[in-house]
């Protein structure tokens, strides 16, 4: 078994009493842990232990101006650190715990380490469900957790891909089975009486609407990073990516969504069909894991058919947008 980071061989655990306690000792350690989360694996650290932080900025290589999100058990471990107002405090109630992150305002004396924030003076909050709400609770402590995964890559929605990913920079990761909602939290920030999507993600927006009783504001691409997810190039596979697909050229690759298929199809090296009745939802829940079996079948690109912007769609067409722009990695 090849070496994590920490001198120690990677382990994988099945969720359970053992993976939680070891799971613990590992964040009280200040060590990282991947676990998994309704929305993506996450590789987790103590939030307020700068040193455990930069473990996580190096086994991802990630950009040290990208901030992370602080996971906790519910509103009140937030309020220790964070500022609601009352439309935060609404959503809150309304989608916590679930795949809702919200921007908030930090307190003027906190113990959430600036690596976490990039320096902001801001902290995005989520409140996970499942074997994530069961470590923090049992560590007492919010856990900075982003995606277990390289930095640009395509995120981790198994616990393969998350050894496949990391290989052996992490020292235990968690196995709770393939991740339900499949892409990462849809994270919003409170500005006065309007609501700004930063990242749209497994809430849509749609219900974050019903709850507001007015729309929601788009950012628009040339948005500030004040949240992870923000970049131009992100969840990338190591082939290009080819939008709105009508037509499959000659070895490529083909990621398909509904019960008709591009023109061509016959030719693909691979096809993969995100829900052959164009459902959103089964959709996004498969999205990174048949980005990542194309990426692995030769193919120099993978053509991606039209996906409606609608319910989880516009979570769906954000990352392959994302993955699809220029790069630098290889």
């Amino acid at each position: 078994m090849e070496q994590a980071l920490d001198g120690k061989s990677t382990r994988t655990l099945p969720a359970g009493e053992a993976a939680l306690a070891s799971a613990v000792a590992h964040i009280l350690g200040g060590q990282t842990v991947a676990i998994p989360t309704e929305t993506v694996y996450g590789l987790a650290a103590d939030a307020s232990n700068g040193e455990a932080v930069a473990r996580i900025f190096a086994a991802k290589n990630r950009p040290s101006f990208n901030p992370l999100i602080c996971h906790v058990t519910d509103i009140a471990m937030a309020e220790e650190f964070a500022v609601f107002d009352p439309l935060s405090r609404a959503l809150a109630d309304a989608f916590w715990p679930g795949a809702l992150t919200l921007v908030l305002p930090l307190k003027a004396h906190h113990h959430i380490h600036p690596l976490v924030t990039a320096g902001l003076d801001t902290v995005a909050v989520r409140a996970p469900q499942g074997f994530g709400a069961e470590l923090i609770a049992a560590a007492g402590r919010p856990l900075a957790a982003p995606s277990a995964n390289a930095s640009g890559r395509i995120s981790a929605t198994t616990a393969e891909a998350v050894a496949e990913s990391l290989d052996s920079r992490i020292s235990l990761i968690v196995d709770g089975g393939p991740a339900r909602v499949g892409v990462e939290s849809t994270i919003v920030k409170v500005n006065d009486s309007r609501i700004d999507l930063l990242r749209p993600g497994g809430v849509p927006v749609a219900d974050i609407e019903k709850v507001a009783g007015f729309p929601v504001s788009r950012s628009g691409g040339n948005a500030k990073i004040e949240a992870p997810g923000m970049m131009q190039s992100h969840y990338a596979p190591l082939a290009k990516v080819r939008l709105n697909a009508k037509t499959v050229e000659e070895g490529e690759a083909l990621l398909g969504f509904g019960p008709e298929r591009a023109k061509g199809a016959e030719r693909a090296k691979k096809v993969l069909v995100l829900s052959e009745n164009g459902d959103t939802i089964e959709a996004a829940a498969n999205l990174f894991d048949f980005l990542r079996r194309l990426d692995t079948c030769g193919a120099r690109t993978i053509a991606v058919e039209p996906i409606p912007d609608e319910g989880l769609g516009e979570a769906i067409n954000d990352r392959l947008r994302r993955a699809a722009a220029p790069r630098d990695i290889r």
